[in-house]
């Protein structure tokens, strides 16, 4: 059982604080929701969280989960594309972002997270939330969903959560290296949202983690088993870490496995590649989100 509490800024810069506990079906809210941004403390950490909110009492939640080390800026062309017919709710994980810092950095805990943040903003299982994860948000995504059938409308993965077995002992070694040489970069790269407030060494674990959770035997028969409609959106070409011929090779393999998956369908593959995709092909992501919200 995680107890999520939400620290809330409103118009008059008063601040209350409201208790809320995680549970399968999640309390009920009285709509409209005004839009609000503040903190949700879980476990032993806070989490920023922004909810446009839903003045109307209308529009459908999108729920979006960043990438590995990513934080909320990524998605602003993807709201922006949405707009107002949506109620956009963007939240840093443990110690990316604006988001403190924890002593649980699990995929576990990334999950868990997620039902903190709908429980903290009110959102329940008759709200039918979309989940749209990038790369590890994507896996964060379904799986969220896989544990929780019935509470989410769909999932949209950005080029991420593809089945593969390409890591094995010398692929972590390979991460390890990767990651301690580019220690010095992370202040660098955390200012443009890339990178988290971790050792090199936490980096490298929590990717190592996010390749062991996309393996074959491990992802395929969560995507054989969801009953939450899945769509996606693959990318192009490769990215630091994968070759464009080993990821290339992940996606035309992956469309092969997905005829298995009754829930699952691609939406569209584009030209940009995994970096790129959220700035250059942000409408095919939108439009994905479009055909699961109704």
């Amino acid at each position: 059982m995680t107890t999520a509490r939400t620290t809330t800024r409103t118009a008059a810069n008063r601040t209350t604080t409201h208790s809320s506990e995680e549970n399968r079906e999640m309390t009920a809210f009285a709509a409209p929701v005004a839009p609000w941004t503040g903190t949700v403390q879980v476990e032993d950490t806070t989490l920023h969280v922004s909810d446009t909110g839903d003045t109307g009492g209308a529009g459908r939640p999108v729920v979006y989960l960043n990438g590995c080390y990513a934080d909320t800026k990524h998605w602003r062309r993807v709201v922006a594309e949405l707009g107002d017919g949506y109620r956009h709710i963007t939240f840093d994980a443990r110690a990316r972002g604006r988001s403190g810092r924890s002593a649980d950095y699990s995929f576990d805990a990334c999950v868990r997270d997620v039902s903190a943040v709908l429980a903290a903003r009110g959102v329940t299982g008759a709200d039918r939330p979309v989940l749209v994860g990038w790369s590890y948000g994507a896996a964060i995504g379904i799986t969220w969903a896989d544990r929780n059938p019935g509470l989410a409308a769909g999932v949209v993965s950005v080029d991420g959560a593809l089945p593969n077995d390409w890591l094995d002992e010398a692929g972590r070694a390979q991460i390890r290296r990767l990651f301690k040489r580019l220690g010095p970069l992370f202040p660098i790269a955390r200012r443009l949202g890339l990178a988290a407030k971790m050792s090199a060494v936490q980096h490298a674990e929590v990717n190592i983690e996010a390749n062991e959770v996309c393996a074959t035997g491990v992802l395929l028969p969560v995507l054989e088993r969801i009953q939450t409609p899945v769509r996606y959106v693959l990318a192009s070409g490769g990215n630091l870490g994968g070759a464009a011929e080993v990821m290339e090779g992940i996606r035309a393999d992956f469309r092969v496995l997905s005829e298995a998956c009754p829930a699952v369908e691609i939406s569209a593959k584009v030209a940009s590649n995994h970096s790129k995709i959220l700035s250059r092909d942000f409408r095919a992501v939108a439009d994905a989100v479009r055909e699961l919200a109704g």
